[in-house]
Order: structure tokens, then C-alpha cells, then sequence
């Protein structure tokens, strides 16, 4: 399929501000000057997320005495449907140096309500300020508060699922492997949105879709050298998973890719290792679309259509015992919130 048309429009007007307007891509620009712009962006290419019941603030400590903040999206009314509920812990994209809690708001209030389950939306330390494996670490930090203090949320641990975007996904996956290999609870599933699964970004689809559409490969590289600290953190499985030993015992998965994405080929290598390693796997190709298109809400319809398929297959997933089914008065106060 064609590159969808208002995606279309939508690149050669930003490829236009750079060569015309006097703006500096990415790759050009200093951490910091690259997330203003990157916050800034997400206010006019995304819609705003519905209104969730409750929204609370975080503070998650880490191992080496520094702390991180997340924001946990609790749709249910307590007065209509008591916990404990099931819980997506959250990472969002950006690369390891972009995107944070504000970033990626939109898409964790309509997985929270749409689904409906609780979302705890995590903000690893960025790169380059904080480099491999930090991130890593600050999500393997959440996962265990989550799995320490989730009750005390009415949070349903035995139901959590980990989930994320890009470098997100990453570190989504890279927690199933970890919890498998240190036999920490696995999670139920894993939502994996075009992850970064490759040490090397020399695949057909990164030398056909290197420049104009949107991840760019010099972009790219200036994330990943920002991240990492030399030539050895590329081949560590935390990086990248395809170079883990092997994905035996992982949570089923959910691979969302894009078409027009320099990812698409590490993305569909690994759902196939995944697959032959004997794991549940699922994966949705989108055709016509580009890397972060779930956040291009106000782009095309198709971030809302990956929102209901995810959210869709959370349900599935949370709500598949009978005995965990929400109620219909739940269901009416979750389809108000969408409507508002």
C-alpha cells in the first residue's frame, strides 16, 4: 500500500519547515533543545486523551538512591466496581532521550478507559544525562515496586501486563526476559509497539525508509549514540533483544508495526524468534503508516484504530476468566468517559 496521504502531507510540510523554514532536524539539535521541540510537537499531532477518574503521581525509588517519577491512570469508580484491577506498566518512546509523562499522556488515558484497567505510566531518566543501561534499570525498578506495592493501589498484580513504544517496547520486552531469567513474576502479556529489537540498523526496511519518513536514520543514530556508552552495549540483549540467547518462557506477545518504518524488519524478526521460541505472538502490520503513528491522532485515524486493537487485545487478556468480567454499570461510566 501507498504511504498513507495525509501522513503524506504531513512529512513534506515537515520536511518543508526544514528546508525552507529555517528549522534544524533532530539529529542537529542539543538533548535538551530536541525534547522542547518533541513536547511541543505532541500538543499538535496528537488528540487529548479522555477523562480518566483518577490520575495520581509517583515516586518510584531506584537502586542507586535517586528516584523516578510515573502517573498511574485509574479509570474505575470505586464506588461502582472495587480492585483489585489488572494494570499495564507503561513505557514510552523517544528514542532513550525524548518523551516523557506529558509526551505520551493521550495514549495511556484511552488505554486506561478503553480497556479499562489501571495504567502506570513510567519516566525513565533520559540519555544522554543518563546512559546505558539506567533506563534499564529504572524500568526494572518500577516493575518491582509495582509488584511490591501494587496492592496497597488496589492494583491486581497477578494481572499486569508491560507495554511500550519504540525504545519503550524495548525495555518492555527486555523485562519479560529479565523476569524470566531471574524468576521474577512474568507478566501476563506484552504490548510491544514497533520496538527497537536490532543491534545493527542495516535492514532493507532502514536503507529504503532512511530520510522522510519521520524516524530518520541520522536521527536514529544520534539517539543510540546519546544512549550508549560504546560499541559493546549494541550486542547486550537489553539493547537489543535479538541478540538474547534465547526468548523460551516469555509472556505472550502483541507486535503493532508500521509499514513505512525503518524498524518494520527488526520488528518482524523478532515477533519470528519469538514465535519459534515457542511464544504466543501475535503481530498487526499497518499499512501505509510510519514509525509513532499511535501518538498522530491528529494525523490519521489509524492511531485511534491501534488504541481499540491494544486495548482490545488487554481485555482479552485481563478479562478472559469469567469471574474478572467488569460489570455493565463500569462499562457505562468507561463509555461516558470516551464520549466526553
Amino acid at each position: 500500500m501507498s504511504l498513507n496521504p495525509d501522513l503524506a502531507a504531513f512529512l513534506e510540510l515537515a520536511e518543508n519547515n526544514i528546508t525552507n523554514g529555517g528549522r534544524a532536524p533532530m539529529h542537529q539539535l542539543s538533548p535538551e533543545q530536541a525534547r522542547r521541540e518533541y513536547d511541543a510537537s505532541t500538543e499538535i499531532l496528537d488528540t487529548p486523551g479522555p477523562l480518566v477518574a483518577n490520575v495520581t503521581e509517583i515516586t518510584i525509588p531506584c537502586r542507586d538512591g535517586q528516584s523516578i517519577h510515573a502517573r498511574l491512570y485509574n479509570p474505575f469508580d470505586a464506588a461502582i466496581l472495587m480492585g483489585p484491577w489488572p494494570v499495564l506498566l507503561y513505557f514510552h518512546g523517544g528514542g532513550y532521550c525524548l518523551g516523557g509523562l506529558d509526551s505520551h499522556d493521550s495514549l495511556c488515558r484511552t488505554l486506561a478507559v478503553l480497556t479499562p484497567c489501571c495504567v502506570l505510566h513510567v519516566a525513565y531518566r533520559l540519555a544522554p544525562e543518563f546512559r546505558f543501561p539506567t533506563a534499564v534499570n529504572d524500568a526494572q525498578d518500577a516493575y518491582h515496586w509495582l509488584l511490591s506495592n501494587g496492592s496497597e493501589l488496589a492494583l491486581d498484580i497477578s494481572r499486569l501486563a508491560v507495554g511500550g513504544d519504540s525504545a519503550g517496547a524495548t525495555l518492555a520486552t527486555g523485562l519479560t526476559i529479565a523476569a524470566r531469567d531471574e524468576q521474577w513474576l512474568q507478566p501476563i502479556c506484552q504490548i510491544l509497539l514497533y520496538p527497537c529489537t536490532s543491534a545493527w540498523q542495516n535492514t532493507n526496511s532502514h536503507e529504503r525508509l532512511a530520510q522522510g519518513y519521520l524516524l530518520e536514520e541520522k536521527t536514529l543514530q544520534w539517539m543510540f549514540m546519546n544512549y550508549l556508552r560504546g560499541k559493546a552495549d549494541r550486542t547486550d540483549w537489553r539493547f537489543a533483544p535479538l541478540q538474547a540467547d534465547n526468548l523460551n518462557n516469555l509472556a505472550p506477545a502483541f507486535l503493532v508495526l508500521a509499514e513505512y518504518d525503518p524498524l518494520l524488519d527488526e520488528g518482524i524478526a523478532y515477533a519470528e524468534k519469538l514465535s519459534a521460541a515457542g511464544v504466543s505472538t501475535r503481530t498487526k502490520i499497518f499499512p501505509g503508516m510510519i514509525h509513532d503513528f499511535a501518538r498522530l491522532g491528529n494525523i490519521v485515524d489509524e492511531a485511534t484504530r491501534v488504541r481499540q486493537d491494544i486495548a482490545d487485545m488487554l481485555s482479552k487478556t485481563f478479562y478472559r476468566s469469567s469471574s474478572y468480567e467488569p460489570d455493565s454499570l463500569c462499562s457505562n461510566f468507561i463509555h461516558a468517559n470516551i464520549q466526553q
